[in-house]
C-alpha cells in the first residue's frame, strides 16, 4: 500500500511527497479508515510505529476551514518536548493548508500563552495537560468548538500522575466529539477511563505489546557494577566508529549527571544530557545539537526521551536495564526508524538480571548475550548502593524477671524504704554538722 491508496487531499500528498515518505506504516493504515468513518479508536501503538501521522492524517483530512479562532483538533501529551516534535510534525503536513498550530506547555509565561491563543487563534492546538486546565479556566479560548480529541502516550501520562487534569479536561470540552487515544500499553487505568469518558472504541493493534521491532538487533553484556559499565561504555564509544548517533539511558537523573560528567571528560562537547531537571531551553538545545550531529551521544531518562524523535540514531544503549519490560522496548525502538537496521546494547548487572528475565518474558524470547571484551578493565571500586550493608548486631542486656507482687512484697518494700531515707539522712546530717554527743556522757 502507498499513501495514494489511502483517501488523501492532494495538499496532504503534495506534503508527504515532500518529506519523501511514500508508503504508510501498519499503524497508520490501519487507523486511518476508522477515523474517517468517525468512531473512537484506541491505538496501541510502541514508539518508532509512526502513530503520530497515523493520527494526524485522518484528522488534518477531515478539517475544514473555519473563520472561528478556537481549535478544533485538541492533542494531548506528557511532555513539552513532545509537544514541540508534534506541532513539528503539523506544520509539516500542513505546508499546502491554512492551519493554524499552536504548543503550549508548562514551565514559560502563561500570559504569553493566553495572549497568542487570544489573539492569533489556534486550530490544532498541542499541550500538556496541566498547563492546557489552567488555559482553559482563564479563558483563554473556548473548547466548544472541539470536535476531535487525541491523547497521546496515555500510559505514560498517568505514571506522570496526570489522571486528574485529564479528567478535568474531558469533563470542560464537549462531549459530542471524536475521541482518540494511543498507548504502547493498555493499563487498568486506561481501560477505565476509555469505560468512562469514550464511545466503544476501536482497538487497533499495530503490534503485540512486547513484540521487538524487526530492524533492531539486540544484545547484552553482564557486567559486575556501575564503574564497570562506565569502563564498557567508554571502550565501545572509543573503538565503533558505526556510533554516530547515541542514546544513552539511565535509570536516574543523578545517574545521569554522574555519567554525563564521566563521559564528557573523554568526549568533550560531543555529549549532551537531558532530564526533567534540566531548564526547558537546555533541553531543547540538546536534543537540537543531537539532530545536527554536534552531539554524538545523549544521555537521557525514560520520560525526557520520549521527546527526542530522531530518525538516523544508530544505537540505543541501556546503561541501566529498566525495571519495567514495556519501557525495554520504549527505549530500543528509538533506533531502527525509517526502514534503517538499529542496534541496541544493554548493560546487565547480577542485581540486574530480574529485570532482564521479566523483558525476555514479555519479548517470549532471550536477549542475545555478549562476550565480555577482555580489554575491558574490570573495576573493584564499588558505589555506596552497590556495597553489602553491615548488618549490626543489637546486644539486648538481659533483664531480670520481677519478683512476684502481692500485698506483702509491697509493705515490706514500703518499710524498707522509709528505714533506707532514715538512714541516709542522718549519714548526711553527721557529715554536716558532726557525729551528735550521747545524752548522760561526761564532760
Amino acid at each position: 500500500m502507498i499513501f495514494q491508496d489511502l483517501n488523501l487531499n492532494t495538499p496532504l500528498l503534495r506534503a508527504l511527497e515532500d518529506a519523501q515518505f511514500s508508503t504508510p506504516t501498519t499503524i497508520q493504515h490501519r487507523v486511518f479508515p476508522i477515523v474517517m468513518s468517525g468512531k473512537d479508536v484506541c491505538g496501541i501503538a510502541q514508539t518508532g510505529t509512526g502513530k503520530t501521522f497515523g493520527y494526524l492524517l485522518p484528522c488534518l483530512r477531515q478539517w475544514k476551514f473555519d473563520k472561528n479562532k478556537d481549535p478544533q483538533i485538541l492533542i494531548l501529551v506528557p511532555t513539552r518536548e513532545l509537544v514541540v516534535q508534534v506541532v513539528e510534525s503539523v506544520k509539516q503536513l500542513t505546508t499546502y493548508m491554512s492551519v493554524t498550530t499552536v504548543g503550549v506547555f508548562g514551565g514559560v509565561n502563561i500570559n504569553t500563552q493566553q495572549l497568542n491563543l487570544l489573539e492569533h487563534g489556534a486550530d490544532v492546538l498541542v499541550a500538556t495537560p496541566g498547563r492546557l486546565f489552567d488555559l482553559i479556566m482563564n479563558g483563554a479560548f473556548k473548547t466548544k468548538m472541539i470536535k476531535k480529541l487525541v491523547i497521546d502516550e496515555m500510559d505514560e501520562m498517568l505514571n506522570l500522575g496526570f489522571r486528574k487534569q485529564i479528567t478535568n479536561i474531558l469533563e470542560l470540552i464537549p462531549q459530542k466529539r471524536q475521541n482518540l487515544l494511543f498507548s504502547a500499553t493498555i493499563t487498568d487505568e486506561v481501560e477505565k477511563l476509555m469505560n468512562d469518558y469514550f464511545n466503544d472504541p476501536v482497538r487497533v493493534e499495530a503490534a503485540p505489546t512486547g513484540t521487538p521491532l524487526e530492524n533492531i538487533i539486540q544484545s547484552a553484556y553482564s557486567v559486575p557494577n556501575f564503574n564497570t559499565k562506565v569502563n564498557l561504555l567508554h571502550a565501545l564509544l572509543s573503538k565503533d566508529d558505526n556510533m554516530t548517533k547515541v542514546l544513552i539511558f539511565a535509570g536516574t537523573k543523578s545517574l545521569a549527571d554522574d555519567l554525563y560528567e564521566r563521559i564528557n571528560l573523554t568526549f568533550p562537547e560531543k555529549v549532551g544530557v537531558i532530564h526533567s531537571n534540566k531548564e526547558q531551553n537546555h533541553r531543547f538545545n540538546t536534543v537540537k545539537q543531537f539532530k545536527a550531529g554536534v552531539y554524538q551521544y545523549i544521555i537521557a531518562t525514560d520520560v525526557m526521551a520520549r521527546g527526542i524523535d530522531v530518525a538516523e540514531v544508530t544505537h540505543v544503549i541501556n546503561f541501566d536495564t529498566p525495571d519495567v519490560p514495556e519501557n525495554y522496548i520504549h527505549r530500543i525502538g528509538r533506533t531502527g526508524r525509517a526502514d534503517k537496521k538499529g542496534i541496541a546494547i544493554t548493560f546487565i548487572t547480577p542485581k540486574e538480571e530480574v529485570f532482564q528475565k521479566a523483558i525476555e518474558g514479555l519479548m517470549k524470547q532471550p536477549i542475545p548475550m555478549l562476550a565480555f571484551p577482555e580489554e575491558v578493565e574490570i573495576s573493584d571500586v564499588l558505589t555506596e548502593d552497590e556495597k553489602p550493608k553491615i548488618r549490626m548486631k543489637i546486644i539486648q542486656t538481659k533483664v531480670p524477671k520481677k519478683e512476684e507482687s502481692g500485698p506483702a512484697f509491697h509493705e515490706k518494700s514500703a518499710k524498707n524504704s522509709k528505714v533506707n531515707k532514715r538512714k541516709n539522712h542522718k549519714e548526711v546530717m553527721q557529715k554536716k554538722y558532726g557525729k551528735p554527743k550521747t545524752r548522760g556522757a561526761k564532760k
